[in-house]
């Protein structure tokens, strides 16, 4: 196990950035980071970006100097390297995807979108941004989802985000009855405002169908990689930074705990197949680094 940076030479922000590295732990990685006060925000599924300016310190704090081909081919050798394909979308390219997606659903509504696109690229946001609304337009995506019902929802489920749990949802379902009520049935306005709502708490009953698809798709992010798990960990905090470290580790005790004590976390049978086992192990190891933080 060891703690590896490459040389200064990434440009960006003014200056030149190395990269920092475990070979073989994200925990060990973290620790040493937080550690030697490189901030949280600047880890990136694999990685740390560090600017020049801490790289001597880095060094004598412990980290291995290494080239930066050394630096990938441990990463990979040490099943730590997160590819291109695995990692959460950049911003553009979310926003791109997202206004080419939005046409094919209602493509009468084009102000809609739009709207609906501003919202989700607020400046406040963090994970719950326009790369939230396309992953969970990917999940449903690979559960083979094509139900409009369940693809508006995902649009607007999030639409509105201020930070609180219940009212965001609310607000967001109320939302979709005034965007959507001068284009749709009666019926399937009132259908995208249930499916909102349920993401209060992805508790679809049994038979529910499309409240499934909708709940898993959206906690899809829960069973991804361990990399691009700790880079939504990382974000939710971010959308949180109003609240002091011990009042957000209290509260996010109590979200994993609840979480884990579902019998199932994934209600279709393919989210389950493809996420659960990985949810599971996902929200107990951050469990177990928040209560080491907490001791």
């Amino acid at each position: 196990m060891a703690i590896l940076i490459d040389p200064p030479r990434w440009p960006a922000w003014g200056t030149i950035f190395s990269h920092l590295v475990s070979d073989s732990s994200l925990e060990e990685l973290h620790e040493f980071a937080a550690a030697n006060g490189v901030p949280r925000a600047a880890f990136d599924h694999d990685h740390y970006d560090v600017p020049e300016r801490m790289y001597d310190a880095l060094v004598a704090a412990g980290a291995e100097a290494v080239r930066e081909t050394e630096l990938i081919r441990r990463l990979i050798k040490g099943g730590m390297r997160v590819r291109a394909t695995e990692r959460t979308p950049k911003r553009r390219a979310a926003t791109t995807r997202a206004r080419d997606a939005w046409p094919k659903l209602l493509p009468g509504a084009p102000q809609v979108g739009a709207d609906l696109i501003e919202r989700w690229s607020e400046p406040h946001r963090h994970y719950h941004d326009v790369r939230h609304l396309v992953g969970t337009l990917d999940a449903l995506t690979r559960l083979g989802c094509d139900d409009r019902s369940v693809l508006l929802a995902a649009w607007f489920h999030d639409a509105v985000y201020d930070g609180a749990p219940g009212q965001d949802e609310e607000a967001s379902a109320q939302l979709a009855r005034e965007q959507l009520t001068p284009l749709l049935p009666a019926d399937e306005v009132a259908e995208v405002e249930r499916l909102v709502r349920l993401t209060i708490t992805h508790d679809p009953a049994d038979g529910d169908e499309r409240g499934a698809l909708l709940s898993d798709a959206d906690l899809a992010v829960l069973g991804a990689n361990a990399g691009r798990y700790d880079v939504y960990a990382r974000d939710v905090r971010l959308d949180f930074d109003h609240l002091d470290d011990a009042t957000f580790r209290a509260g996010r005790i109590e979200v994993l705990e609840g979480l884990l004590r579902a019998k199932r976390l994934f209600r279709t049978e393919l989210g389950h197949d493809l996420w659960e086992d990985a949810a599971r192990a996902n929200l107990e190891r951050e469990l177990a680094s928040l209560h080491r933080h907490s001791a």
